[in-house]
């Protein structure tokens, strides 16, 4: 949450944040990933493995976006009228909105893995695993 404040803090009118991702999850589309360019600021998020390493080459790095935002206000209320964009249809990820009608987010990088989403029943049982093994190690 840090990361994308100071996102919005440094002049990007909406700052998420993003981890690193392990080639073998890269094609999972219940983990959005974001090619994120040269000024820090997203260039597309996509379920899709992006960015697509044609060559096979091994040395794509991806990125797991995480589902937190900041917002200026004037970019949360530019973002509620703007109409939808194919591209959210098509994905299913609404920050593509604000993207597509040129509102820049900022991105914050972070060199761990992202926390586990919780999106569906199976993310949901393997977070409560999660959460059950963690209170077992700390619990005697």
């Amino acid at each position: 949450i840090r990361g994308a404040v100071e996102r919005v803090s440094g002049g990007d009118p909406i700052g998420t944040a993003a981890g690193t991702l392990d080639r073998a999850l890269a094609g999972d589309p219940s983990r959005v990933k974001v090619v994120v360019g040269p000024t820090g600021r997203a260039l597309y998020f996509s379920r899709a493995p992006i960015p697509f390493d044609r060559d096979g080459s091994g040395g794509v790095a991806y990125h797991q976006h995480v589902g937190v935002y900041a917002y200026t206000r004037d970019a949360l209320e530019r973002w509620v009228r703007l109409p939808p964009v194919p591209e959210e249809t098509w994905e299913r990820l609404e920050q593509l909105r604000p993207l597509a009608h040129g509102i820049p987010i900022g991105v914050a990088l972070f060199d761990r893995p992202a926390a586990p989403g919780v999106d569906t029943a199976e993310d949901l049982k393997t977070v409560a695993a999660l959460l059950a093994r963690q209170l077992r190690e700390v619990s005697p």
